[in-house]
């Protein structure tokens, strides 16, 4: 009687399929809100992306600068459209043209240091007497420069796959830049590139 009720009880499916789906849930849930996590993220540096695209066209007319608090905030609201707490920062920068934009400025490596050691001639582009890794000026800059526009974007992950992921934390953080030229709303008077020794 025993044996058979034994029998009976190991050939049971009943419930089976609840017990299989219980132990799968737990893998499957993050899973999904590691996918509804990364479907986020893309989705914000688009909007990012194409905000600060149009943003820096903007920025390239003649009187941009006076409306610097205008254009920053398209972008902040197009972020907040999908991050709403979102924190923004940006960063604008001046070059000549686009060949220096964040490249250090050309210098005659007489030793094969891969250091402009004191001695050796630069090309001085951003004017301040001083070799620079980069030769940007902070700012809108004047007519024919080219611009680096930068944005970075920090907020709160909406979904918390951050907890069983390593490495992961609560914020997410992305920056992205464009690089465009102004337009050719001037002359710009910037004197030719001098040449001096770095110290």
């Amino acid at each position: 009687m025993i044996s058979a009720s034994l029998t009976k009880l190991r050939r049971d499916q009943s419930g089976a399929t609840i017990t299989e789906f219980a132990l799968i849930l737990p893998a499957l849930m993050v899973m999904l809100m590691g996918l509804l996590d990364l479907a986020h993220n893309m989705y914000t540096a688009q909007m990012l992306q194409g905000a600060i695209q149009q943003t820096a066209r903007n920025s390239t007319i003649e009187g941009a600068p006076s409306n610097a608090a205008a254009l920053d905030q398209r972008v902040t609201t197009a972020v907040r459209t999908v991050a709403p707490a979102a924190t923004l920062t940006f960063n604008r920068s001046n070059y000549r043209d686009f060949t220096g934009v964040g490249r250090p400025e050309d210098y005659t490596d007489v030793n094969n240091n891969d250091t402009c050691d004191a001695g050796e001639p630069f090309e001085d582009a951003n004017f301040n007497g001083s070799w620079d890794i980069d030769p940007g000026s902070s700012g809108f800059g004047g007519a024919r420069d080219s611009v680096l526009y930068k944005v970075s974007v920090s907020y709160q992950r909406p979904f918390p796959v951050f907890a069983f992921i390593p490495g992961q934390t609560s914020v997410q953080t992305m920056e992205v830049s464009t690089v465009l030229r102004n337009q050719p709303y001037g002359m710009n008077m910037r004197p030719p590139v001098i040449g001096r020794t770095c110290t």
